[in-house]
């Protein structure tokens, strides 16, 4: 089976490196190609090392209506059995060219959206009904989780066109032997200049406003002297500047440590001690998940892929309130420095990109069959 996955860009994102991973883990008998219409950016760079056609469309902006007939030829030349798209304005562009160009079965993957934003932009009347708009063109929406896809009902996609198949993560690479673990832990955190008694918090994610990164500023700033604490930030984004000023500000500058966007995401947190996460506008999770995959306490204000699971599949996981003090009394809880790593949790099986992946791949089958009942992966019996 032929597959055409149409994506806006091919940074470093969420969506982006989820895509990575899912063409990485689909089972065999797939031949996945992938068009970015702008910045074909790191995540391009890896899947062409892994072997993956991307097809770079170059569209100059929004309205660059010119990247329609390119693409339009392109999915007419690859004579693909399904168009997969994901992210908003690939949805828009890529479900009207998969129509003309006669392809049956088509769908998107919604990533990002709320009742009032999409991929952290507000949503006007005009974005809603262009959203819908194109909605009709496809045939199905997959979304990336059960808050999701009642969002997509709220804004009058009928429930029989949405899937809920949620993201994975590589939850084996991050199962280190202890000794490994230790080793790498050191190894990191001599590359960063952080002393080894030192207690480090984490965070992971781009540096967006919604993010909310702001808040561990103040975290740390707030931290006893005797915790020697540094906050290690993993992602880039507009933001970066106003937390280092805020670090700056609150005296905490030299405890601040910004890596940028990095590939090394795994190795990078064995060198934390715990992972926070104070976004309340989260669609999934991923870096919730990873922390848990890592073996750390984690603090997060909004996960829904750990909300549509029982309490007792992510025991190293605590809710807060999305502010310094409630963070600061959370992580008072969890001790000192922690060098080894918790037992990977239920949850972390349950979203195992090979099983995710798999999902996926029944449910092309199901809509090339014409099938239409909606699919939604339940909790992993045991």
């Amino acid at each position: 089976m032929k597959v055409l996955h149409i994506i806006t860009g091919l940074a470093a994102g969420g969506a982006e490196r989820q895509l990575l991973l899912t063409l990485r883990h689909l089972p065999r008998g797939y031949h996945s190609e992938v068009a970015t219409l702008t910045n074909p950016g790191t995540v391009a760079d890896a899947l062409r090392a892994e072997g993956f056609t991307v097809h770079d469309l170059a569209m100059r902006g929004n309205r660059d209506l010119t990247v329609l007939p390119r693409l339009t030829r392109l999915i007419r030349r690859g004579r693909y059995d399904i168009v997969h798209t994901h992210l908003y304005r690939a949805g828009l562009y890529g479900r009207l060219a998969a129509r003309l160009a006669g392809v049956r079965t088509v769908l998107a993957t919604e990533h990002s959206l709320h009742a009032g934003t999409i991929e952290g932009r507000p949503v006007g009347a005009g974005v809603k009904s262009l959203y819908l708009a194109a909605e009709r063109l496809g045939g199905s929406t997959v979304a990336v989780s059960g808050q999701v896809a009642a969002t997509l009902a709220e804004w009058g996609v009928p429930r029989q066109r949405v899937h809920v198949l949620p993201n994975g993560i590589e939850a084996a690479r991050y199962a280190l032997p202890t000794a490994s673990r230790a080793a790498l832990r050191q190894t990191v955190r001599a590359s960063l200049n952080v002393p080894p008694e030192a207690w480090v918090l984490g965070g992971v994610g781009r540096l967006v406003a919604g993010k909310r990164f702001s808040v561990l500023v103040d975290v740390l700033a707030g931290l006893p002297a005797e915790r020697d604490a540094r906050l290690l930030l993993v992602g880039e984004g507009p933001e970066r500047a106003a937390l280092e000023r805020q670090a700056a500000r609150l005296g905490v500058a030299d405890r601040l440590i910004c890596v940028g966007e990095r590939d090394d995401v795994r190795d990078l947190m064995t060198a934390m001690d715990v992972l926070a996460a104070p976004s309340v506008e989260e669609t999934f999770g991923v870096a919730v998940l990873e922390g848990l995959a890592a073996g750390l306490p984690v603090c997060h204000s909004a996960c829904p892929a750990l909300d549509e699971l029982p309490a007792q599949a992510a025991p190293g996981a605590l809710k807060v309130p999305s502010d310094a003090a409630s963070y600061l009394a959370a992580l008072s809880t969890l001790g000192a420095r922690r060098s080894t790593a918790l037992p990977q949790p239920p949850a972390v099986a349950h979203y195992d990109i090979a099983r995710t992946a798999a999902e996926l791949a029944v449910l092309y089958q199901r809509l090339g069959r014409g099938a239409k009942t909606p699919v939604r992966i339940g909790p992993r019996e045991s």
